[in-house]
């Protein structure tokens, strides 16, 4: 007697399966672009605040030589603040007119709300720069910083 072979029956065939791999795999890139998108972005925000300390060393060194130039205006006292600027003196005489070009260069190139201060002791004269960084990624709202040279 001869045994009948029964064929085996057929597997169900899967459906749908390319399709859900498709849809993981947009779902995967979709994240990765996101990522390097944010990532662009606190890298153009960091790349501003670096830009404006760079604009702000700078400045400083320009007013520390024009107050080179003036001697007889730094002897005097002319270039002394009295503390932090943020609007540009009126133009009297040529420490005030090299302040106002300071202060509205710092508005022009750093941030609308700059403020600068010069204290001169002497020969020796600290300048201060403060201005909104706000928009730096971790940066605080109000940067500051003070240089000091010897004329």
């Amino acid at each position: 007697m001869k045994l009948k072979q029964v064929p085996k029956p057929a597997a169900p065939r899967q459906r749908g399966v390319s399709l859900i791999e498709v849809l993981v795999s947009v779902l995967v890139v979709s994240l990765g672009l996101l990522g390097a998108v944010a990532l662009q972005a606190t890298a153009l925000r960091n790349n501003q605040g670096s830009y404006e300390r760079t604009q702000t060393a700078i400045l400083t060194q320009g007013i520390f030589d024009a107050m080179r130039a003036n001697m007889p205006g730094v002897d005097a006292g002319s270039y002394n603040t009295g503390g932090l600027i943020c609007v540009a003196p009126a133009e009297a005489n040529l420490a005030t007119r090299d302040l106002a070009r300071w202060i509205n260069s710092m508005h022009t190139q750093i941030h609308a709300g700059a403020c600068g201060a010069v204290d001169c002791n002497g020969s020796v004269c600290t300048v201060q720069v403060q201005w909104d960084d706000s928009r730096a990624s971790g940066g605080l709202a109000a940067q500051n910083i003070s240089l000091t040279a010897q004329l």
